[in-house]
Parts: structure tokens; sequence; C-alpha cells
């Protein structure tokens, strides 16, 4: 589903991208406990940070759980 607010992707991902990426959506993450809005910016959840993060994840060829491992702190190989 795409918004008309979204932010481009880069043309390519590197490993910064994903730093950063991961950072968009650890820190906009939704709040506890209903989960309706981002705890960073009281948006509507999944605001569009935290949308432009799991698309850069996405497009680097991350899956749902290797993207919930490293919020948890884990590692994973990157592709």
């Amino acid at each position: 589903m795409g918004f008309v607010d979204d932010l481009p992707l880069p043309p390519y991902v590197t490993r910064e991208d994903v730093v950063f990426a991961l950072r968009a959506v650890t820190v906009h993450a939704p709040e506890r406990p209903n989960g309706a809005r981002c705890r960073k910016d009281g948006a509507a959840h999944p605001c569009r940070l935290h949308r432009w993060g799991r698309r850069v994840l996405e497009k680097r060829g991350l899956t749902d759980e290797q993207v919930q491992r490293l919020i948890a702190g884990g590692t994973v190989a990157l592709p």
C-alpha cells in the first residue's frame, strides 16, 4: 500500500541505509499499550519514517523475522 507522503527509497540500499532504516523502525515504533500512534511523533502508526524503514529493509531482502531479530539486538547476515 503506497501513501502519498511516503519518503523515496534510495536507488540501491547500502549498509548505512540499513542502519538508518533500523533506527527509523525502532524509534518510530508503536506506543504501548494500543499501538495506534507512533511513540516518537504521535502520528498514526505506522508513521512515514517507520514505513520508509520497513521498505528499505524489505528492498535489502530482509524478512520480517530478520528485522525483528535486529531490533532485539541480534545479528543477521545482510543479503
